[in-house]
């Protein structure tokens, strides 16, 4: 709206009062609850932006964000898709695939297998090859699931089968690779904004170190954990990364950070729920600039203009019973969110909401 483009939002059956329908200026009903049926739902998707008139779509933080084959399906009917490029999106959706990548790239990566681990015996040959610990981990996976460490040989066929498993129930996909777990390490991730013109930033690191079942709680940016000389250096391997596979539109890079080294885990091909820990430090509005890039535009800034001021400090707030930390819905009987200098609430909940 501040860009001055109308917005459609699409919603289930249980989300008709979310913030989101009340604040576009059109919504479209694509489903009943269950997010299979609705956010997943492609052809829904696609003929709420035909019906509507939308020129572009764009794919959120979750569900579909990080799909090649929905990507895909948007530019095929004419849209266009506020996101990486399909084939990016395929490269470093597989694990395994976008490890090889960032060796290609240039990226350093944990000491582990090359490709996937076939089975128990080639898992314990990788085991006495990278040294124990090692971690086992999904290679279509991501938000901690799939993922098992083994300390010794001795562990190894439990976690083998464990971490194969959840990955099956979890993605549909048991396949799984290895690496050396590391034991202290601190959760760094670059911030990167490209565009078709092969013009590419980093708008520095975010901190997100503090997790719980290796579900991000708190981020920070810049990190405590960092000096300049080692800012810049991560910074230029990720930039320097994209500028050779020709990415386009924001993303992230994740890294492992120990004694002084940094290790790849993943890449994001999205937008991040933690996004706004940046846009507070440098003033620049992410989602704009994703807008401006999907419709071709270059880039409006090089990586001098980019300048850290402050620090910033966000905490995802999650609606869950305070012993067991189990989700719990329900309704909002009061909210007050704080305001103030300095304070940013991104909320999708008002008083009187109920979540469902």
């Amino acid at each position: 709206r501040e860009m001055g483009i109308r917005t459609v939002a699409v919603h289930s059956v249980a989300d008709a009062d979310a913030m989101h329908v009340r604040l576009a200026d059109e919504s479209v009903c694509i489903g009943p609850a269950p997010s299979r049926d609705s956010y997943l739902n492609m052809p829904a998707i696609i003929s709420a932006a035909t019906i509507t008139g939308a020129d572009a779509i764009h794919p959120g933080i979750g569900f579909l964000s990080e799909n090649a084959r929905f990507a895909s399906m948007v530019e095929e009917h004419g849209f266009t898709f506020i996101g990486p490029a399909p084939d990016h999106l395929t490269l470093m959706g597989d694990k395994v695939q976008a490890k090889d990548a960032a060796v290609r790239f240039g990226i350093p990566v944990v000491p582990g297998s090359t490709g996937e681990v076939k089975d128990e015996a080639d898992a314990r040959a990788w085991g006495a090859k990278i040294g124990y610990p090692v971690l086992i981990k999904a290679a279509a996976g991501g938000g901690g699931k799939g993922m098992r460490v083994a300390n010794d040989e001795s562990e190894l066929s439990q976690a083998w089968s464990m971490a194969r498993s959840e990955a099956m129930k979890s993605f549909g996909n048991d396949a799984v690779y290895m690496e050396k777990y590391l034991s202290h390490p601190r959760h760094i991730e670059i911030q990167i904004l490209a565009d078709n013109h092969g013009n590419v930033v980093h708008l520095g690191e975010r901190d997100c170190s503090l997790q719980r079942r290796h579900q991000k709680l708190v981020e920070e940016a810049p990190s405590p954990a960092l000096n300049a000389e080692q800012r810049a250096r991560i910074g230029k391997v990720a930039t320097d990364a994209m500028t050779k596979m020709g990415y386009r539109s924001v993303g992230t890079i994740e890294f492992l950070f120990q004694d002084g080294a940094f290790y790849f885990i993943e890449m994001n091909t999205r937008l991040q729920v933690e996004h706004p820990v940046t846009e507070m430090i440098t003033g620049i509005d992410l989602v704009r600039e994703q807008i401006r890039v999907a419709s071709g535009a270059p880039l409006g800034l090089v990586q001098s203009d980019i300048v850290f001021n402050g620090h910033s400090i966000e905490c995802r707030i999650n609606a869950e019973n305070p012993e067991t930390f189990a989700p719990s819905p329900g309704r909002i009987t009061y909210f007050h969110p704080p305001g103030g200098l300095g304070v940013r609430v991104d909320s999708g909940v008002y008083q009187g909401y109920s979540i469902p």
